[in-house]
Order: C-alpha cells, then structure tokens, then sequence
C-alpha cells in the first residue's frame, strides 16, 4: 500500500479521523487519534512526535522526544469507534539520529525476518499461535499496605452451580471440563462468534474457535499462520477485539495465564516453520516426517528455551501455568503428537506444507514480536551449529518416575530463572543486530524493578492461611 492509497481509503470509508497505533515494550498498543485533514504524504516520511519517556521501558525523561511513523501496509477501518476511523499501525524512529528506534519491537521482527533471508536458509518463517483466554463476568482487586485480595467471576464459573441465579439453570462446565460443550453449556459462543467476524472484517482468516479446557468461559481463537511480523500484528489486534467485543457484551477478557486455581491456564501453543522459495523446509523422510534441518531447529528452541520464555512467558503468573505434573508442558524434549512435550509435531495431514513445530511453551501475555523473533533465532541457532534435539519423548510423561525424568532438562520454575537464563543466554538474540543489547538490559531491569523485585515485597494471601497463627 502507498500513502496516497491510505488518504484514498479514508475518503472513500468517509473517515475524518485516523487512530495511529504502536506497541511498548510490554507488548501494549498505545494511540494517538488525529484529523486526517493534519496529515499529508510527507507524515509518512516525517513521522508524527510523542512523549517517548512516558511509555514502559523506553525514554528516559531528557531524552523523550520520540517520532511515530505510520507504515501504509498496516491501515483498516477500526471497528470500535462510533464515527468511521482509519486505524494505522506505526514504526518508532528516534528524531535525531532518523533511524528505527532499537526497543521498537515491531523493529525487532523486522530485522529477524531480514537476517533469516540474509542466512540464505530461508526467506519466510510463519508463525501460527493459539491464544487461549479467559471471559469473565467481573474481576476486582486490590494490593495495599493492610489488604491484598482478587475476585474473579463467571456465570459459568463451577463454584456458581449452587448460585442463587433466579433460576440457576446448572449449566456450568466442571473444573478442567470446559473442552468442546456445545451450548447451552457453552454460554460463549455468540460473543466468540462476534470477535471472529470482526476478525475478519480487518483480514484475519480464522480457522476455528470454541471453548477451552477450563471452567469460568476459557476460550480460544484459532487464526491461519501467517509470517513473522504480520501475526505480529495480528496478535495485537486479536487481543485488542477480544477485548473491546467482550465489553460490549459487559464481560471482561483476560490473556493472564494462570487467573483460577486449580485449572487450566491460558497458554498460546505457537506453531512455527521455514520456507523457502515457496516450499516447505520441516518435511522429509525423518522422525515424525520432518527434515534434518527442522530436527536442528527443535535443537535449538529446546537449548535455547530458558532463555526464549523470559519473553515468551514474561510475567510471575506465567509460573503458576509451567508447574510440572500440570497440564502444562515443562519437559524440554519432543514428540509427535505428545502434549506433555516442549514440542510437538502435530500429525494431523500428510501434506509436507502442514508440516511443522508446536512450540507449547509460551502464553499470550507475551509481546508476540519480540517472542516470535526469539523462537526464530533459536531455530537458526539450531540450524546453523546442527545442534542435535536427543531422542523424542513419546511415553506419557505423566506415567513417568522422576527418576525416568530426571534427564529430561525443565524450563524455568520462575520469572527470575528465565530472566538469569536470559542474562546468561542471549548471544543467539544478537546476531544479525536483531536484538540489542540495550533492548535485553531495558527487559531484564523493568522485569527485575518493576516485577520481581515488587512481587518479593508483598505478603502472599496464603501466607496468613499458613503462617499466622505460628
């Protein structure tokens, strides 16, 4: 697209506004709304000024002048403004110097897909994610120095079957029971329904969605893979109209991984693989049907794992979800079709363009570029030193002795064991330039200051129930 498209596309939609949108470091959108009539095909080169120091984990205060500048590939209608808006999503550029601003992390999968077709392995790595998340009714909470509580609910919820509801029809999916009900137990169809059309307003082509193992309205959308930076920003948008679709229904959406106990957590399973000249590179004759060169690309996520989640599980509730004996996978190892394995192979077709790597790890709390963009340079990694992914796992991990596992490597049992791995791993990260430095610095200290160091402070809830009356 061209910028004169984009002015085209606004008067032929009747828009006088236009919703300029990035992401912080996090992971968040961020916008600004501005009058079309202020804009001429020279902002697309200018860019549009704001207050970078005001954004996490990017500016400090003497040098927060920041530029936004909108890339015409990325505009479509926004659909929850009362008046027509064209929505654009923006590059971040540093004012004085003119170039890309290295903590941008839409920046961060531009050079990844720029190093993988500079390594000549391949030119196009898709992603295909699956985001799982939680409808809720209400959700209150409140840390202080006398009080820590959180209440969620959900007229699904199991703990409502005893409701007093005027009547309580009994509908309510049990603990861990919540897989494929059709309704009336399935109270989420509708409003899954809704976000999918106004998915596919925008053009995301969706596969498939439906109600998720949990209780409480877990739920997941299913979108087709697309490349690196593009599911980068689909992700972005996904989240943003499940969000803004369950408020139009007066419900709340959750991406936390681990908001109920004792159930299910959200995860986001991402699917991931490398092509080149249109054709697949993860299928042969090998294990599970895959490649040489896809059995070195599983070596290298799995070495690499520790250090991929301090991105792609980024937050202390994301280790309530990788608990081992859990639904969750935490066995660094491979499988076909193994669930309980880092990563899967999925054997659902025979056909060598669905062949590819179900990469279990990650939810999405994650920023999706940066997350993407680590999985991918690990896999390059792999690739690149023929990094060997050990035997596959295909028993039931469950039925296994800790001793039969005991050679099995774990991912991390917390936020600050994948960060340490993330300050003593990430060489693989800065090849290409792709991160920086600075960028893993700016990540390791707002996780560490802002997270961890603030998680340590605060009594637990569940310190009073066990300690007090010592």
């Amino acid at each position: 697209m061209t910028p004169k498209e984009f002015f085209e596309f606004a008067k032929e939609h009747s828009a006088e506004l236009v919703d300029l949108k990035f992401v912080d470091l996090l992971g968040t959108w961020q916008h600004c709304t501005f009058p079309v009539d202020t804009w001429d095909e020279d902002t697309f080169v200018e860019g549009v000024g704001f207050d970078g120091s005001s954004i996490r984990g990017w500016q400090g205060i003497h040098m927060s002048d920041m530029l936004a500048l909108p890339d015409p590939d990325t505009f479509c209608l926004d659909p929850f403004f009362a008046k027509p808006t064209v929505s654009i999503i923006a590059d971040i550029i540093d004012p004085v110097t003119k170039k890309e601003y290295t903590r941008d992390p839409r920046y961060v999968a531009q050079k990844a897909e720029d190093y993988l077709k500079k390594t000549q392995i391949a030119d196009t790595c898709y992603i295909g994610p699956e985001p799982e998340f939680f409808i809720f009714d209400e959700v209150r909470y409140e840390q202080n120095q006398h009080r820590g509580i959180y209440e969620i609910d959900s007229q699904e919820g199991a703990w409502n079957s005893a409701r007093f509801e005027e009547p309580n029809l009994g509908y309510k999916p049990s603990f861990k029971g919540g897989y494929f009900p059709v309704s009336p137990t399935d109270t989420m169809h509708d409003i899954r329904g809704e976000m999918v059309y106004e998915m596919r307003k925008i053009g995301i082509v969706v596969e498939a969605h439906h109600h998720e193992v949990a209780t409480a309205g877990q739920s997941e959308i299913d979108m087709r893979f697309q490349s690196l930076l593009k599911m980068g920003d689909q992700l972005l948008w996904y989240k943003y109209i499940c969000k803004n679709i369950a408020k139009r229904y007066n419900k709340t959406v959750t991406f936390m991984p681990k908001p109920i106990f004792q159930d299910n957590g959200s995860g986001m399973h991402t699917h991931f693989s490398l092509w080149k000249d249109g054709k697949p590179l993860f299928a042969d004759d090998g294990y599970a049907g895959l490649s040489q060169l896809a059995l070195y690309a599983i070596g290298g996520i799995l070495k690499h794992a520790p250090a991929i989640l301090a991105f792609a599980a980024p937050t202390t509730n994301s280790y309530r979800r990788l608990v081992p004996g859990f639904e969750a996978p935490v066995n660094l190892a491979y499988s076909a079709r193994n669930r309980s394995a880092a990563c899967r192979i999925p054997m659902y077709s025979p056909n060598p363009k669905a062949k590819r790597v179900e990469f279990r790890c990650p939810d999405p709390s994650c920023n999706g570029y940066l997350t993407f963009s680590a999985i991918l340079m690990a896999a390059l990694d792999g690739i690149q030193n023929k990094i060997d992914p050990g035997k596959p796992l295909d028993r039931d991990i469950y039925e296994m002795t800790r001793e039969e596992l005991a050679s099995t490597p774990k991912t991390p049992g917390s936020l600050e064991e994948a960060i340490v791995a993330l300050e003593k791993d990430h060489a693989f990260l800065l090849k290409g330039d792709v991160f920086t430095q600075d960028l893993i610095e700016a990540w390791t200290v707002w996780k560490r200051e802002k997270e961890l160091d603030e998680i340590h402070l605060r009594p637990h809830p569940y310190e009073f129930y066990l300690y007090y009356d010592n």
